[in-house]
């Protein structure tokens, strides 16, 4: 009797449990950008942050997303894979600010810039 206690102990006990195999949760982290116009293309990208893939990756999703949209006023749905979604705020006759977010298969990289028309 005094052994299946303690094999019983054991397995109730050990490390590396389910719980140690459940997936972990990815904070996406802020990047570092450079903000000098035209340094990804026609916009000012103020920010950048990433989410299960690293910054470089996420700077070049933004000069690929210019890219694709082919000039100030243009769209792009999907660049390197990832699919886009672009919001536009403050739009007025010369300029307006977007929030851009990409997703690709768990990965995420979201930027916002400003664009001069």
């Amino acid at each position: 009797m005094g052994g299946v206690c303690l094999v019983a102990l054991i397995c109730l006990g050990a490390p590396g449990g389910a719980a140690a195999t459940a997936p972990q949760a990815v904070a996406a982290k802020g990047c570092g950008v450079n903000t000098s116009p035209g340094a990804y293309g026609p916009t000012y990208t103020r920010a950048l942050r990433a989410k299960g893939t690293s910054c470089r990756s996420g700077r070049r999703v933004i000069k690929g997303w210019n890219n694709c949209r082919g000039g100030g006023k243009g769209r792009c749905g999907k660049t390197f894979g990832y699919r886009c979604k672009e919001r536009r705020a403050n739009v007025i006759r010369t300029q307006f600010d977007s929030l851009v977010t990409c997703k690709k298969r768990g990965k995420k990289v979201s930027f916002r810039i400003t664009q001069f028309t």
